[in-house]
Formats: structure tokens, sequence, C-alpha cells
């Protein structure tokens, strides 16, 4: 029985494929947790409120101006061109405190001594603690505003630890892309050596590394694309299951930033398996034959 005879750029691409798929599941992975977690801190950022007590007996005309005015400032937070702004009465702001401290001080003050109030959020990019006393500055200076309170140290505290997660989920990321180029590198490597020794017999006959390289450079490239579509795949059939499991991430999605993720989850499958399959033949073009035994 005749032997199958070796076609130059096919090797053993089983495992490649499936090392390739899984190290851009997991970079892909890193990277829709970092969408996550932006969208996450945005949401808390916009929903970040400061209460500006109101002068006392103000009527509906007075109340209405100053809302209006306090909607033109350009740190209030609009969505769907409503500012993001609430009256809260006093005597809601009385119900509120009395639910939240299971003490009622009306038996033994006799009055309200609450001030009707607005909650008023803020875009995300003055949440830091010199905006903030920027805008708690300039909120009271306008007529009918008493008092602008904030909880400061809070601020602060989120911003910090903000940085620290986006740190460790940034070297993570950065490990792992390293370790990845590697595994690959040798991996390819492997798999070309069953290659080796039908490289050197078209170097003998005249074939140029151009000649060479263009069938192996072929495959790696739609190795690359395939792992990067599977990966792909995957992520997308794991979001839809946490979403399905927990309904409360769907607010947290930004679907132009996945599909960017999606995309560039393909590009650097594709530029990983021309890459290392570059350096792996290059390699074994430069070997003499003993090297090759």
């Amino acid at each position: 029985m005749a032997r199958k005879k070796k076609k130059v750029g096919t090797y053993p691409s089983g495992m490649i494929l499936f090392s390739l798929t899984l190290a851009l599941f997991l970079v892909g992975f890193c990277g829709m947790l970092a969408i996550q977690s932006k969208r996450l801190v945005t949401y808390i950022r916009e929903n970040y409120e400061m209460r500006a007590f109101l002068d006392k007996d103000l009527d509906t005309r007075k109340l209405t101006r100053l809302q209006r005015t306090i909607a033109e400032r350009p740190y209030i937070l609009k969505t769907s061109d409503s500012a993001q702004i609430s009256f809260v009465p006093k005597d809601v702001a009385a119900k509120e405190f009395i639910a939240e401290t299971k003490e009622d001080f009306s038996k033994f003050l006799g009055e309200n001594p609450l001030r009707d109030s607005y909650r008023i959020k803020l875009n995300e990019e003055y949440f830091e603690e010199t905006k903030l006393q920027q805008v708690k500055e300039d909120l009271e200076q306008i007529d009918g505003v008493f008092e602008v309170v904030y909880q400061e140290n809070l601020v602060d505290n989120i911003n910090r630890n903000i940085t620290k997660i986006y740190a460790v989920m940034s070297a993570f990321a950065l490990i792992l892309l390293i370790i990845i180029v590697v595994l690959m590198n040798n991996t390819i490597r492997l798999a070309l050596h069953s290659q080796r020794m039908l490289i050197r017999s078209m170097q003998l006959v005249g074939a140029t590394n151009g000649f060479i390289t263009r069938p192996f450079l072929a495959r790696g490239i739609w190795q690359g694309f395939l792992a990067g579509v599977i990966a792909v795949a995957l992520l997308l059939a794991a979001l839809q299951l946490a979403i399905r499991n927990l309904p409360e991430l769907a607010m947290f999605q930004d679907p132009e930033k996945l599909a960017m993720l999606m995309a560039g989850i393909v590009g650097l499958g594709v530029i990983i398996g021309f890459l290392s399959t570059y350096q792996a033949v290059n390699r074994y073009l430069g070997l003499s034959l003993d090297e090759l035994y």
C-alpha cells in the first residue's frame, strides 16, 4: 500500500486550535469583565446624589424657578433631555428618616425641623473630590439654596478602589497575553516539527523561502480566525447564560464596545496565528541539516 505523501503546510492542528481558542476566550472574558465593570462604575457615579437643602417658606413659583436654574448647570446629569433633579418635600424626608432610624423626632420636638430639598445627580466626569467641592460651592451661591451636602470620604474611597481594580485587571490581562504568545509559539513549533524535513527538501530543490512559508502562513491565519470565531461564540453564549440567570446584568451591557471586543478577539487570533507560524517556520528555514536531526 502506497504511503500517503505529506503536503506542505499540513500538520496536526487540533491542539493548536484548542489552545488558541481557550487563550482567546480567556482574553475575551477579561475584556468583558472590563466592559461590565466600566458600565458599573458609570452607573455608580451617575446615581451618586447630592442634597441641596432649600430656604424655608419658598412658594411654588420660586421652587419652579430654582429647579430650572439648577437644571441649567453644566454638571447636572441629563438623560433624554431631562435633568436628573428630584424634589423631596420635608414631610417625605421626615418619613424616610423615621423609617431608617426607627425614631419619631416629631413626638418630642413637636414639629418637623427638616427642610425641602433637591436630590441632584451629576455627570460622571464630576465624580472627584475637587470638582464636587466646586459644585457644592456653586450651588450654595444660588438664591434659595440653604446648604449642599454630600458624602465626602465615600467619593475618594470609591475612586481609589476603582483604580486598584483596573490596575489588577490590566496586569492580569498583560500576563495572560504574554503566556498566550509563548504557548502558541511552542505549540506551533512542535506541530511544525513533522514538516521540517519536507521544508528542507523544498529548499534543496530550489524553492524560495516565500514559496515555502506561504501555505504555512495561510493555515496559521485560518486557524487564528477560526479560533477567534469559536471564542466569540463561546463568550456570547456565556454572556447570554449569565444574563438569563442574573437579569440585572442586562443594564450594564454596552453593545458597541462589546462588538469592538469581539472583532478584536478575532483580529488577535489572526495576528497570533500569523506571527507564531511565521516565527516557527523561519526557525526551521534557518537550521542546518545536522540541527534538523
